[in-house]
């Protein structure tokens, strides 16, 4: 059963593995949307593509019927998808953080050591 209440079209360019696109990914398994994937780490292609049509190079993007969700986590996603009425609110928990960095993002504070 879909948990849409409409036709809902997304093309969702990702990174293979990064704490933001598994959040968007998490969000389409919860609402049961099926999506284009585009891998725009391994397929150059796809990332000049996702720059054309979002105008700037950060990712996530997530393109909803149309329309570009740029540099966005799940939980914007999904609050576009509630917003819109494109999904049914649900209780469901989504099976992967939504509003997670890339692990390349987190900067841990580390002791600078000089010698001379």
């Amino acid at each position: 059963m879909s948990d849409t209440s409409q036709s809902v079209d997304v093309v969702a360019y990702l990174k293979p593995y990064c704490g933001w696109s598994e959040g968007v990914r998490a969000i389409m398994r919860k609402y049961n949307l099926s999506f284009q994937d585009r891998d725009i780490i391994n397929d150059p292609s796809q990332r000049q593509e996702m720059i054309e049509k979002s105008g700037q190079m950060l990712s996530p993007c997530v393109q909803v019927n149309g329309v570009m969700l740029a540099d966005v986590s799940g939980e914007e996603v999904e609050a576009y998808l509630l917003a819109n009425k494109l999904v049914v609110s649900s209780d469901k928990e989504a099976d992967a953080p939504t509003n997670a960095p890339c692990a390349d993002e987190v900067h841990e504070e580390q002791a600078v050591n000089f010698r001379s």
